[in-house]
């Protein structure tokens, strides 16, 4: 087994959405939970098509800048976008970078805030 099949396999076994993206702002990858969340958009027909399809215009106006910034410095990776009250989640933008720190996309991060339910090594 290779390291992207590790790397694969954490993403998808993530309860919370996964939205991958290149520099073009095209969707390369969703996890199962972002499949999901989005199913009501077109959940894993998203890959391969525009982000920003995919929001209203200041949406897309942020998603720019924030690549901008990641671009700007190796040193800016992550910024917080966005709470939903309702769920208690909130939403961070990732820069994804190469060995060498040259930016190569971003994605999309889902962290709720809600305390975990089932007990300690439940295993049924």
């Amino acid at each position: 087994m290779n390291l992207s099949q590790y790397f694969k396999s954490i993403i998808d076994e993530d309860k919370c959405a996964v939205v991958i993206c290149n520099l073009e702002h095209e969707i390369i990858y969703m996890n199962p939970a972002a499949a999901d969340r989005y199913a009501k958009s077109g959940g894993a027909r998203l890959v391969g098509q525009s982000l920003l399809d995919c929001h209203g215009g200041r949406s897309q106006e942020m998603i720019r800048k924030v690549a901008a910034w990641f671009a700007d410095s190796a040193d800016h990776n992550r910024i917080y976008t966005f709470h939903n009250e309702k769920e208690n989640r909130d939403v961070y933008m990732v820069a994804l970078r190469d060995e060498d720190g040259t930016l190569i996309g971003y994605y999309e991060k889902h962290e709720y805030r809600n305390a975990e339910e089932s007990g300690l090594y439940q295993f049924d």
